[in-house]
């Protein structure tokens, strides 16, 4: 899972290749057959698609929002597809038949896939490509093409949201770790080194002077916001300093760099990318690249990965050391022409060149605005905030029915009136319940679909939660003991009590719903109600008995679960009088100044409330208020003070969102390590440390039963529930709406689904 934040190159996991989700599935009714091509229709109408503002990063390899991500999907496919469940099809060139909602539809793809498992534990992924696939630009498709995508994304100096080298693959981690970045040298030497062995001492003096000049001209930066924006008066640098997560001893700009060169070291592109408030990375470190893109060969050069293998001009194995049930879905690699995104004079696979000089990727990254591939449409230009693009006549699975399409940036409040008043044809509003009654309004018929827009909604890939830090929320620092988890389900019980108000408020009960188990709906591995073991969350008190019956009113369910709350509290050491919290156990530092329990609970809710948690938060504090306890609500009018606390841990209570992948492994975030392997990198959140959990979740990987599998994740939420680190809140739904007049309804893609979305037959669609 990643966590949404508006930042989202930082936490975007390539779990699964975004081409698999954005338009490369392809499916047709069973017994239809595929297509050799041919001519596009003649309607030379565009087809127009609102979109939220592009970053121009448009590359199979780079691209970081999911718009950018959207544009070049147009012009790629994916090594496989996904069905609409999100279940990778493996049989793609005869197509596999697969039923959904009562309806078989068949699913095709460029390539079988054969997983084999060895007796000696590890598995061999046999490739075998379509022979007749051709790029858009009439160049044939071949094995090397699929070669060299793997070999870019695994290269050490990639940087993109791909994790495909962090797959099992044999030898991947010799011929990543032979090399290093120069900035990460100078670095682990420090600024006092002699030894230039790999540089020179020019070359450290220049970076040491740019480094301080952007860690000081960022501090600067930040004040600046804080004090034009009325944050904080000139010269207050200790609060502007607070205002973005960060506490520092000193008023001075030199203490305030300080605390952001300790909290980054040198990830400068991302403290940068993070905590700017104008500035960007070349304003305050041109050149940065030169020191994070230029590779140092530091031991013996590995100039292969030992279990990526071709063994035809149209085949191929990666041979892996073990078992992963998310090796699959790393391998859903974009197919990117080798010719165009590589340099061909530099592919020789028999003499290990694939394309590019090993730890350079110079030539990939130049035509990053301008995407090229084997997809339905051609990009021809992006001007005046509108991507065009034309149809691709020699689209493996038919010539798309539309010539153009046209990707327009409009504003979100903009997006409904446009299918209304005709400028756009196919858009995602916020689904609101303003937005589903000004639908209802256009259609003029008290429904979502009509004759003016046709609404499709899907569940969210992601859900809403409120976070707990056991490293902050605990009893005398012992974190993981049936002490401190009581006191966190005292708090997540009156929590939990408002989750159904916030949900209903913000979007109404039938644009989401509350969820009990910190998975998104979507996952296969969630539970469901009519599961035998299925438990609303935070609902039982310390005995185990249920809170609530069904006849209480609203003021009755508050009564009980203040008094579940001080049943947990007492259980864990406060001492409760007369139904109020009169004093804390030894070693507990969560007390305020005129309350035995204080905490403050973060919300980037824009400084004014506009959060679908943020009623929750309010409505409990009251209700805490009630029995000794003084919830602080903290409005961030800044998101990016959140993420930065989280990652310092000063955050005791947080509200936020997960973004989910189709797998649902857990390891990102709930893994805390082990002897041989290292933490989740979102693991710090919550500060889960649970030797059975880690097992159950090594166990998962390592299994591709997914009954087993699904299993293992139910006891794994159960332990996390027990740690009462996570309260689920909401699985919301995302809609798609369509101008009724315009786009020919019978021709877009039946039974969009979270995973397989409107454009993933978009060369079927067609204007009226």
């Amino acid at each position: 899972m990643i966590l949404e934040k508006k930042n989202v190159s930082k936490f975007l996991a390539g779990v699964l290749s975004v081409a698999m989700l954005a338009g490369c599935s392809n499916a047709q009714p069973s017994g239809g057959e595929q297509t050799d091509g041919g001519e596009t229709a003649a309607n030379d109408t565009p087809l127009v698609v609102g979109y939220s503002p592009f970053n121009q990063k448009f590359s199979p390899f780079f691209s970081e929002t999911a718009y950018d991500q959207d544009v070049y999907a147009m012009t790629q496919i994916g090594l496989f597809n996904s069905d609409r469940v999100g279940a990778p099809v493996l049989n793609g060139i005869k197509g596999e038949t697969r039923n959904y909602n009562g309806t078989d539809y068949t699913y095709y793809g460029p390539a079988d896939i054969e997983i084999k498992e060895n007796s000696d534990g590890t598995v061999d992924y046999n490739i075998t490509l379509r022979e007749d696939i051709k790029f858009s630009d009439g160049e044939a498709m071949t094995i090397d093409d699929v070669i060299f995508s793997m070999y870019v994304l695994c290269d050490p100096s990639y940087d993109g949201s791909s994790s495909l080298f962090s797959a099992p693959i044999e030898g991947m981690d010799a011929y990543r770790s032979d090399m290093a970045s120069l900035i990460s040298l100078l670095f682990d030497a420090g600024r006092d080194n002699t030894n230039f062995d790999f540089w020179d001492e020019a070359t450290q003096t220049d970076f040491w002077t740019k480094y301080d000049a952007a860690t000081k001209g960022l501090a600067e930066d930040i004040v600046a916001y804080c004090v034009d924006n009325g944050y904080n008066e000139d010269g207050d640098i200790q609060g502007a300093a607070g205002n973005w997560g960060f506490e520092i001893e000193d008023n001075t700009i030199e203490a305030f760099q300080a605390a952001l060169e300790a909290a980054y070291g040198s990830d400068v592109a991302g403290m940068i990318g993070t905590e700017a408030a104008s500035k960007t990375v070349e304003d305050l470190f041109p050149g940065l690249e030169d020191y994070t893109l230029n590779m140092i060969t530091v031991s013996d050069p590995v100039t292969s990965i030992s279990g990526i293998k071709k063994t035809g001009d149209y085949s191929m194995t990666v041979h892996t050391t073990k078992v992963d049930a998310t090796a699959i879905y790393q391998l859903g690699v974009s197919i990117a022409p080798l010719h165009y995104y590589g340099e061909t004079a530099k592919y020789d696979y028999d003499n290990n060149k694939f394309g590019f000089d090993k730890g350079d990727l110079s030539h990939v990254r130049s035509v990053t605005t301008q995407p090229m591939g084997a997809g339905p449409y051609k990009f021809i230009k992006f001007e005046n905030k509108i991507v065009n693009f034309e149809a691709n006549d020699t689209y493996y699975l038919g010539a798309p029915k539309t010539k153009f399409i046209n990707f327009q940036e409009v504003n979100d409040a903009d997006k409904l009136n446009g299918v209304v008043t005709g400028t756009i044809d196919i858009t995602d509003p916020s689904f609101s319940t303003d937005a589903a009654n000004a639908i209802k309004e256009a259609n003029g018929n008290d429904d979502i679909v009509g004759d003016v827009i046709t609404t499709n909604t899907v569940d969210n890939l992601g859900y809403g939660y409120l976070g707990i830090d056991a490293d902050i929320v605990n009893i005398n620092g012992e974190k993981g003991s049936e002490a401190s988890k009581n006191l966190r389900k005292g708090l997540a019980t009156v929590f939990a009590l408002y989750r159904e108000l916030t949900v209903a408020s913000y979007y109404g009960l039938d644009r989401a719903s509350v969820i009990n188990y910190p998975i998104s709906n979507t996952s296969w591995a969630a539970p469901q109600p009519t599961d035998a073991d299925y438990k609303v969350a935070f609902s039982t008190d310390v005995d185990g008995n249920d809170i609530y019956t069904s006849d209480m009113d609203d003021a009755a369910k508050e009564e009980a679960a203040l008094k579940a709350a001080l049943g947990y509290f007492e259980a864990a050491g406060f001492t409760v009088t007369d139904g109020k919290l009169t004093a804390a156990p030894d070693g507990f530092k969560g007390t305020g100044a005129n309350s035995v329990i204080e905490y403050e609970a973060w919300i980037p809710a824009d400084g004014s409330g506009d959060h679908p948690s943020f009623m929750l938060l309010t409505e409990a504090s009251k209700s805490f208020a009630k029995i000794g306890v003084n919830l602080i609500v903290k409005d961030l009018s800044n998101s990016s003070e959140l993420w930065t606390a989280l990652e310092a841990n000063q955050v005791p209570v947080w509200c936020a969102a997960w973004g989910a992948t189709v797998d649902p492994d857990m390891y990102q975030i709930y893994f805390s390590g082990d002897a041989t392997n290292a933490p989740g990198g979102s693991n710090y959140m919550y500060g889960i440390d649970d030797a059975e959990l880690n097992s159950l979740i090594l166990d998962a990987r390592a299994s591709i039963d997914q009954a087993y599998r699904k299993t293992a994740y139910k006891a794994c939420l159960d332990i996390i529930v027990d740690w009462a680190t996570e309260i689920p809140v909401y699985q919301r739904q995302n809609a798609i709406i369509f101008s009724t007049q315009r786009v020919n309804m019978d021709t877009v893609t039946p039974d969009i689904t979270t995973f397989y979305g409107w454009m993933s037959e978009i060369e079927k669609i067609e204007l009226n």
